[in-house]
């Protein structure tokens, strides 16, 4: 089976621009981390061939650009915009086994199912990569909790179910509060993606409005290494004071207040 997408090897393109070569590299990191999550952990439908397997070696050769921090997250964001903007995303949900992640996804009453992976060593693909991905596994009603991150840079792919989907940006942290501005309130669906950097977007929520409801995340940590924030997930109560402008002041919590809030 042919993949939709279409790339290069370095080796064959010695040409790219800095700027072209970015925009592929980053669409090979998301493109690779999806396929080969999905390949890993049997959750492929049964007819994936080996070219694909050929193909993750290939498209890992790019990958580790964005580890190496030669583009900004800010920058880092549209570009893995555009790339899902370009791409048939049926080409990719018909090589899925729902019935398969339905087996292994057990949702939580609150909150979100995180399937995490490990990853047996294959030829050509480095043992240890330079992002990390999960599949996000929700019953209808159940959240992704409000949080914003500190010091990562992550992607959201909605594979199957509907999502209510709320995005924020982190203009100044307080002791107790972060002071955050709505940018995003919508309903996602799948194919529908968003972006998130400590500089844009950076608080987000997601409520399943459906069930089974799957989320694919890639996760980059530490993109700036000698950032003041520890890495991590910062946990808020969005219905905070609104005050000028628009703006909220979103009150700090816990991990446990924040899902018993929206979990």
């Amino acid at each position: 089976m042919k993949s939709s997408f279409s790339i290069e090897s370095p080796k064959e393109a010695p040409a790219l621009t800095r700027r072209a070569f970015t925009l592929q590299s980053v669409r090979t990191l998301l493109s690779f981390s999806l396929i080969e999550t999905l390949c890993r952990q049997e959750l492929f439908a049964e007819n994936v061939s080996p070219e694909m397997i050929k193909w993750l070696n290939d498209v890992n050769e790019l990958g580790a650009i964005l580890k190496q921090r030669d583009i900004e997250p800010t920058a880092w964001q549209p570009q893995i915009e555009t790339l899902f903007r370009q791409v048939d995303m049926t080409e990719i949900f018909k090589f899925i086994d729902f019935d398969r992640i339905d087996r292994k996804a057990k949702p939580p009453k609150r909150g979100a199912q995180s399937i995490r992976f490990k990853y047996p060593q294959i030829a050509g693909v480095p043992e240890k990569l330079a992002f990390g991905q999960q599949i996000f596994a929700l019953r209808k009603g159940r959240s992704v909790v409000p949080h914003g991150h500190n010091n990562m840079a992550t992607a959201f792919l909605i594979l199957k179910g509907e999502f209510q989907g709320k995005h924020y940006d982190r203009l100044e942290d307080e002791k107790e509060h972060l002071i955050i501005k709505p940018t995003i309130d919508r309903k996602f669906t799948p194919g529908d993606y968003s972006t998130v950097s400590d500089y844009k977007d950076n608080v987000h929520w997601f409520k399943a409005l459906e069930e089974p409801a799957y989320i694919f995340n890639i996760h980059i940590l530490d993109v700036a290494p000698k950032a003041k924030r520890r890495t991590g997930r910062v946990y808020v109560d969005p219905n905070g004071e609104k005050i000028a402008d628009g703006l909220i002041r979103a009150r700090r919590i816990n991990y446990e207040r924040a899902h018993k809030l929206y979990g």
